[in-house]
């Protein structure tokens, strides 16, 4: 057993396409002016909702998102389509979100001065897979060439904390010599691009991080996990129904419910306090306070939430050093979001500076990391 845990090496690949607000709000407003003048009656006699336009800075005041990666941008803009046009690949070809997941495992295995050999168990988290089996972590193994195992795990925007907390776990017991945490977040085929409140959250993108004993650490940037910290508590404000038993529910499969949707001003009221409390006594586990913390890297999900958990924690507004934000570039990309900060805003840190890992999100579930640059 070993009690030295490191992460070694971390990955960020980019989907070749993004698009901006003002592409997103041209999209959306023409197809909402479509739908209100096909549906006019109906609207008119109070049996239909009339669609509300958009503007690209009640976007970026709502959550300060300026544009987002997608995975395929074609059809996500087409009014007649408002969904991505992903080609099925055969059986025989690698499927999308493992190929997702192979270009950020191999980043972050450069990064950590690793190769297939080094691994024994792959861990694919994130908030939707786009089939249930086999595992996309074994795909992702076989692909790489590491023995050992693999899985899949589905913890909404907490998935990449909760696999990291796993592969913590595995590495202090002497189960695993290596771990490659993967977050292939294919977000964008569960976004209702027909509706305003939704369609501008989320993008498409994958993050790795290899965890291992720091007795075989050797990359320029380790840093040691001091302890982990998870909690759940049950909530039906951010919720997705899509799932196998529609088929025997006799529902449409792609109704607005089997997409993402939430009651955003309940989950902002919930989770940030939930949030401080938890980040705080994570702190007090080791007789920190915030001051002690050089680096936030916090879930990404809308930066008025962000700011807000910071301020409570700081007691002010958190500088952009300590707290980076990376929605106005990415928007909220699940669970993959923390992993982003990390990966842009680790390098600069010094031996000794401790940061502190922490996603949110549906369930609800926070899961948190305490890490100390070696």
């Amino acid at each position: 057993m070993t009690n030295s845990v490191v992460i070694s090496g971390s990955g960020l690949w980019n989907p070749p396409h993004s698009i901006s607000n003002e592409e997103l709000v041209d999209a959306y407003n023409a197809y909402a002016i479509k739908f209100n003048e096909q549906n006019a009656d109906e609207i008119e006699a109070g049996s239909l909702v009339a669609k509300p336009l958009s503007s690209a800075e009640f976007i970026q005041k709502a959550s300060g998102i300026r544009s987002r990666y997608c995975y395929v941008k074609d059809g996500i803009l087409d009014i007649n389509r408002m969904r991505p046009m992903i080609a099925e690949r055969s059986d025989d070809e690698l499927s999308d979100q493992a190929e997702m997941a192979i270009n950020a495992a191999k980043l972050a295995l450069k990064a950590a001065n690793k190769t297939a050999d080094d691994i024994d168990v792959v861990i694919v988290s994130c908030a939707y897979t786009q089939r249930s089996y086999p595992a996309l972590a074994i795909e992702v193994q076989g692909a790489l060439g590491i023995k050992g195992f693999g899985f899949d795990m589905l913890v909404a925007c907490s998935a990449a904390t909760f696999a990291l907390h796993r592969a913590y776990e595995m590495i202090t017991a002497g189960t695993a010599k290596g771990v490659l945490v993967i977050n292939p977040e294919l977000t964008s085929p569960q976004v209702n691009y027909c509706d305003r409140d939704s369609h501008f959250i989320f993008g498409d993108v994958a993050t790795a991080m290899v965890v291992e004993n720091a007795d075989t650490a050797t990359s320029d940037h380790v840093f040691e996990i001091i302890s982990t910290k998870a909690v759940t508590q049950f909530s039906n404000n951010i919720r997705s129904n899509f799932g196998y038993v529609s088929r025997a529910n006799d529902v449409d499969p792609y109704g607005a419910d089997k997409l993402f949707h939430q009651e955003g001003r309940k989950v902002f009221k919930e989770v940030c306090p939930m949030a401080v409390e938890h980040i705080s006594e994570h702190l007090t586990r080791h007789t920190l306070t915030t001051a002690d913390v050089k680096r936030w890297w916090l879930h990404q999900a809308n930066i008025n939430m962000n700011n807000l958990i910071s301020k409570k924690l700081l007691g002010r507004e958190p500088t952009r050093e300590e707290a980076p934000i990376v929605l106005d570039q990415y928007a909220n990309t699940a669970s993959a979001g923390s992993i982003i900060a990390f990966s842009m805003h680790h390098k600069d840190l010094q031996a000794g500076d401790y940061g502190l890992l922490c996603s949110f999100g549906a369930g609800y579930s926070i899961g948190s990391l305490l890490v100390r640059k070696k």
